[in-house]
């Protein structure tokens, strides 16, 4: 898997406490990696980082990537290999009430990890996430391609935006010299669901905490539409893209889209519906009820071509919708209602997933 590149070598993850962090340091543990995390605090509670207590098996730092003296520091005394930066505000609803916290981070957050590799200068393979919601979004219905315009009519999406400016500029100016030893690429992917994301304002969370109190959700929009991807979808393309650029130079600079099969597109009652059958309902009207059926405007869905990283990268999504179900809700159904080790859960349903992709003959699993 990954061409076994990331057995022994130093990785440096920030954002390693929040979702997706945690999920990447499980599978790069799983890989054999040396994981070094760097996060400003745990966000949530429950936590999916303190319940898997992935702090005993890394180097975990707590550490704000707004500080720029700090983040120098870390980086030049640890020297990692390999850099994931997916350290970020994520939460649209929170960019609204307070837009400088989600502006600094995203953008001077993302450029202080940028200053702090230019000023270590060690030999390292970047690979800087940023989202598909800094594209420009012009409801064309086809899905953005890598060179679309960037750009954003709301302060997460123009944060996310600005920082793609931000590794631009720093690429051209600095890393694109010959004498530079960082190689860096950029990974754009949508909204992920999966077990252990205690995020505010998402449906699933808001469904897996009143499910396991025996309580109704209440839904107001369930004709609203989102490609459901699981998270582990992009952390594979995070991952190849991470492998192939630390072969191959000539993917130095580039920026890739990650998504989701075209048929993941389910309202929201259709997930909830398929969520609810695992968790024993005998009557779905005992899972969810509408409270009031809002027209939703869907201002161009916002879906991503990736048939850049399937030229580049030889990587496609994994999941069909019927996985991605399953896998969430078990794993979901396992912390509540189970003594399962929730370590091993994840560990399993990464070997899974990468079984899966081998199965179907995925050539990004060679």
């Amino acid at each position: 898997m990954f061409n076994n590149i990331y057995k022994d070598k130093k990785v440096l993850i920030t954002g390693h406490t929040g979702f997706k962090g945690t999920w990447l340091t499980a599978w790069l543990l799983k890989l054999g990696a040396n994981v070094v995390g760097i996060s400003k605090d745990i966000p949530t509670n429950p936590s999916m980082f303190e319940e898997l207590k992935l702090d005993e098996k890394i180097k975990h730092y707590l550490e704000d990537i707004r500080d720029l003296n700090t983040m120098t520091q870390i980086i030049s005394d640890e020297k990692p290999e390999f850099l994931f930066h997916l350290a970020a505000q994520p939460i649209v609803s929170t960019s609204y009430n307070d837009p400088i916290e989600t502006i600094s981070s995203n953008v001077m957050g993302t450029a202080n990890i940028l200053e702090a590799l230019k000023i270590s200068n060690h030999k390292c393979t970047a690979i800087i996430i940023t989202s598909d919601k800094a594209y420009d979004n012009v409801e064309q219905v086809w899905g953005y391609k890598e060179d679309d315009k960037m750009g954003g009519k709301d302060i997460y999406s123009g944060s996310k935006g600005a920082a793609e400016l931000i590794i631009k500029s720093y690429y051209h100016s600095f890393f694109k010299n010959n004498d530079c030893n960082i190689k860096l690429a950029i990974g754009r992917a949508g909204n992920v669901i999966g077990g252990g994301d205690w995020a505010k304002d998402r449906i699933v969370v808001d469904c897996m905490k009143a499910w396991s109190q025996n309580e109704v959700v209440e839904i107001r929009a369930p004709k609203a539409t989102r490609p459901w991807q699981h998270v582990l979808e992009p952390l594979s393309g995070y991952l190849n893209l991470g492998a192939a650029l630390y072969m191959d130079d000539s993917l130095h600079g580039e920026s890739f889209n990650f998504g989701p099969r075209a048929e993941q597109n389910h309202t929201v009652e259709d997930l909830l519906m398929d969520l609810s059958k695992y968790w024993d309902f005998k009557n779905v009207n005992d899972a969810y009820k509408v409270t009031g059926n809002i027209p939703f405007h869907e201002a161009g869905l916002l879906k991503l071509n990736c048939d850049k990283a399937l030229f580049y990268l030889k990587w496609q999504a994994n999941l069909e919708y019927k996985d991605t179900i399953e896998f969430t809700s078990e794993w979901y159904y396992d912390f509540y209602n189970t003594d399962k080790n929730i370590l091993d859960k994840t560990l399993e349903q990464i070997e899974q997933y990468q079984s899966m992709a081998k199965n179907r003959g995925l050539k990004w699993t060679d």
